[in-house]
């Protein structure tokens, strides 16, 4: 096990490290540059010239990558392009902000979820079921920023029960109780979206296995059927079901921007587009490998999580490497 999570963390480190060159050559060959975004105007070219010496522009581009990649191993993000404000000074604070909103969605979703999608895998076609399958057909086809307006006109303009938008209200940051108010709405916007989905898959996968030999056979031997579906079948219904929480983090991240923006949320997603309009490409830069690295740090989880619900992931690997 040990092993197994060394390699893959050495992995991760590996594909972070491309992930690191790919991002810069592509904010270095955006329209303009990011050079552009610094300069007065009117400047003359020798100024021109004299500030791009002082930022290090002047020097090739992979002397500027390990100058920019030493500063980011050092936890220094750079600076804004146009007011020269720490990068980190701007970033963390919505990290923590969009932290809160997607942990509660992305919580909130499993606990209904899962165990709604293993229900209704042994009560096929109930009323159950069919309510979930009418869920899903919704939270497929109903844009989140859509159901978010719809929601913010009945429940906050028209029945006024919640906040219309914002993380608190004035003279109140830090208190709980207002937090969970603002939550609300933005927290079922996403949890719907992504509920269709995790509903659907864990049935469908507990479905699979609940036909597979060894569930008829322990059926057959008199097996009570919660302990079949509880201990001999959801153990291995788990393991495809997740891949797909896994790789849904950063699509969590990509709603959440949406979400976000919606219902004003200081959120790293929020600051992604008001960044890109702002065409402050260092931020960008940022935000991006943030993404990255929790898309890095989900894949990783789920292959520990995979050798944990499944050994056999372990040695299908030490077997394939002694081949």
């Amino acid at each position: 096990m040990t092993e197994f999570i060394i390699r893959r963390t050495l992995q991760s480190v590996l594909v972070l490290f491309l992930i690191t060159l790919v991002t810069f050559g592509l904010i270095h060959a955006a329209p303009g540059g990011p050079f552009q975004m610094m300069l007065a105007p009117g400047l003359s070219p020798e100024a021109m010239e004299i500030q791009a010496h002082n930022m290090g522009l002047d020097k090739p581009l992979p002397m500027q990558y390990l100058h920019w990649l030493g500063n980011l191993l050092q936890g220094d993000l750079g600076y804004t392009f146009k007011n020269h404000v720490p990068i980190g000074d701007i970033i963390w604070p919505t990290v923590k902000n969009t932290f809160v909103l997607m942990s509660v969605a992305w919580l909130l979703t499993l606990l209904i979820a899962i165990p709604w999608g293993i229900y209704n895998s042994t009560k096929v076609y109930s009323l159950s079921d069919q309510s979930a399958s009418f869920i899903s057909y919704i939270g497929f086809a109903m844009p989140t920023f859509w159901f978010g307006i719809i929601l913010q006109q009945i429940f906050s303009i028209k029945l006024d029960w919640f906040p219309l938008s914002d993380m608190y209200s004035m003279d109140k940051e830090g208190q709980i109780g207002d937090l969970m108010m603002h939550l609300i709405l933005p927290v079922t916007v996403l949890t719907l979206s992504f509920l269709a989905g995790y509903v659907k898959y864990s049935r469908a996968s507990m479905l699979e296995v609940l036909d597979q030999d060894y569930i008829r056979t322990a059926r057959a031997k008199g097996v009570r059927e919660g302990k079949v579906v509880y201990k001999h079948a959801l153990r291995n219904a788990l393991i495809p079901v997740i891949t797909i929480i896994a790789l849904d983090l950063p699509l969590l991240v990509a709603g959440a921007a949406l979400t976000e923006n919606v219902f004003n949320w200081p959120g790293m997603g929020r600051l992604f587009v008001q960044m890109a309009v702002a065409r402050e490409y260092s931020v960008l830069m940022a935000i991006t490998l943030l993404i990255a690295v929790i898309v890095i740090i989900g894949n990783l989880l789920a292959d520990l999580l995979y050798a944990v619900v499944d050994p056999r992931v372990q040695l299908g690997r030490k077997g394939g490497r002694s081949a």
